[in-house]
């Protein structure tokens, strides 16, 4: 018994997390796209934002983890070719119901040998309010001494909140990774990353 009982919590661990697309959007020229290389990147907030905010620490190794698998070295702010600042912006949202959880109808007929009156009941599966939770991480790489934008992008997903998804834990490293797929992908072009 022990022998089949491994294999099923084995996949228990391995079953992916179900998610929304990724809408992607990169803007950059030929010559930024030039002047970046694949120097030494350090990953930033933006001014204000708390560095050591344990959500924003995820965000930022994500990016970091990702720019690394391009080739680019990591460095601290005063170090570093260039910096990447990254933004995120996440709210939920609760969208409201049409119809109320039960309704209730009644019909009848009378006349002749048959008369009568029904009463129906009736329970709305779906559920009350739902939530969402919508997420947009953007990305600017600019050069660390002239301060010029040479790559900026954004991906925009929205999950339920319920759903593992919609998690900084798996949101982060797979918004991440939709972002940079493809790097540095067409600019002003649009795609979908599932």
């Amino acid at each position: 018994m022990r022998k089949l009982l491994l294999p099923v919590a084995l996949l228990a661990f391995a079953t992916p997390v179900l998610a929304a697309p990724v809408e992607v959007t990169r803007f950059h020229t030929p010559e930024s796209i030039s002047a970046l290389g694949r120097g030494a990147v350090a990953v930033v907030l933006p001014q204000g934002e708390d560095p050591a905010s344990l959500e924003s620490r995820v965000w930022l190794e994500a990016v970091q983890r990702e720019l690394a698998t391009l080739g680019f070295g990591g460095a601290t702010p005063g170090a570093a070719d260039r910096i990447a600042e990254v933004r995120v912006d996440r709210h939920t949202e609760r969208s409201e119901g049409r119809r109320g959880p039960v309704s209730v109808g009644v019909g009848g007929s009378t006349g002749g040998w048959h008369s009568g009156v029904g009463l129906g009941v009736g329970f709305n599966l779906g559920g009350g309010p739902k939530e969402r939770v919508y997420t947009r991480l953007s990305v600017t790489i600019r050069d660390r001494v002239t301060g010029q934008s040479l790559w900026e992008a954004r991906a925009e997903n929205v999950e339920k909140a319920k759903s593992p998804a919609a998690g900084v834990d798996v949101a982060a490293p797979r918004m991440a990774k939709a972002l940079f797929a493809g790097f540095p992908g067409t600019s002003g072009a649009t795609i979908t990353v599932k």
